[in-house]
């Protein structure tokens, strides 16, 4: 089996949730193989995230060059090709800058590409069956990928579960030395922040995530009254924001804001990668949806098959009348406000079975 790398994307010193998926991924093709991870960048941040990986791998490989200061996918692909031996595999976040990265790295690499994956099963030592979607994810398909000559796979968000393991304390190689002299036609300017609008829905430990399954402005009030119960805010994905029904303040996704909450309800959102490009930290997922075979099941911890605009009424009076063994706004603020990672995952299952 050729070796597993791991891309690490990284911002501010910190490295992001999808490099615990990605080490996920790599033990679905080789459990017996520690992934080495391969970051790139430049300054005290960058070498801070590198110290922080040896917790997590065996390997960590550093790519530092100034022009790597902002992930620019034009000087990142080259960077790579130096560095990477051949046959490699590579995996990293389908996200927009792993879209941007990969098709033309697996060019390069003369290795195969397979984007949005969402399950990985080893063959044999040279083929993998990968699962991904397609019409908008009414379809599984299932993909054979030769991986002779090495393979780059950009990894669907949240579709691999992190496992816990002990800490690696691996060792920091520099490759920087391999890399040379990176030069690129475009070139970073700035960056402009979104706006945070009337709600900061970064700063709620319990979010109310509404697609197309609300139907119309008039219904959004029906997961308002939901996350008032839960102590929460409403969050949406890009089509309500698309009809004008909520700010784009409140829009999660790759387009959207990031958010990081204990517990997350999907009502009504099908699922789509650039939604949960935006879910990061491993949330107590709920799905809510009428169709059954919505990819949003793919990667909740609790799915219920149903119509949202009568089962959000129903959960909401259920919480809020519910006098015996009753789960107060204060008792769910305060196990979501917990360090453990798991906090706010009981609340939701008694919340679910009631």
């Amino acid at each position: 089996m050729p070796r597993i790398f791991v891309y690490i994307v990284h911002k501010a010193g910190v490295a992001d949730d999808s490099a615990a998926e990605m080490i996920a991924a790599a033990r679905k093709i080789d459990v017996g193989q520690a992934p080495v991870a391969v970051a790139a960048g430049w300054g005290a941040d960058f070498d801070a995230v590198c110290e922080s990986l040896r917790g997590s791998f065996a390997e960590v490989w550093k790519i530092g060059n100034e022009a790597l200061g902002y992930p620019n996918a034009e000087l990142v692909r080259p960077a790579l090709v130096k560095v990477l031996p051949a046959g490699s595999i590579l995996l990293m976040p389908h996200s927009h800058f792993g879209t941007d990265l990969a098709p033309g790295l697996s060019i390069k690499m003369n290795a195969a590409y397979a984007p949005d994956v969402m399950d990985i099963e080893v063959l044999d030592k040279t083929t993998l069956k990968l699962v991904r979607q397609e019409f908008g994810g009414q379809v599984s398909a299932h993909v054979r990928c030769d991986i002779s000559t090495g393979a780059v796979l950009t990894i669907r968000p949240g579709a691999f579960k992190p496992v816990e393991s002990a800490p690696a304390n691996g060792t920091v190689i520099d490759q920087s030395a391999q890399v040379g002299v990176l030069t690129a036609r475009r070139r970073y300017i700035e960056t402009i922040a979104a706006e945070t609008g009337d709600v900061d829905i970064t700063k709620f430990p319990v979010l109310v995530s509404i697609g197309r399954g609300i139907e119309e402005q008039d219904n959004v009030s029906i997961a308002e009254d939901l996350a008032d119960a839960l102590g929460g805010a409403v969050s949406c994905s890009r089509p309500v924001v698309d009809a004008h029904w909520m700010e784009k303040s409140r829009q999660v996704g790759s387009s959207g804001k990031t958010v990081k909450p204990k517990v997350y309800m999907a009502c009504g959102i099908s699922g789509s990668f650039q939604h949960l490009a935006g879910i990061k930290g491993s949330p107590f997922i709920v799905a809510i949806n009428k169709n059954p075979k919505a990819p949003i099941f793919r990667v909740a911890d609790v799915g219920i098959t149903a119509d949202i605009l009568e089962f959000l009424p129903e959960l909401t009076a259920k919480i809020r009348e519910s006098a015996k063994g009753r789960v107060s706004r204060a008792a769910i603020q305060a196990r979501t406000s917990a360090d453990e990672s798991d906090a706010g995952r009981p609340v939701l299952r008694e919340l679910v079975k009631r």
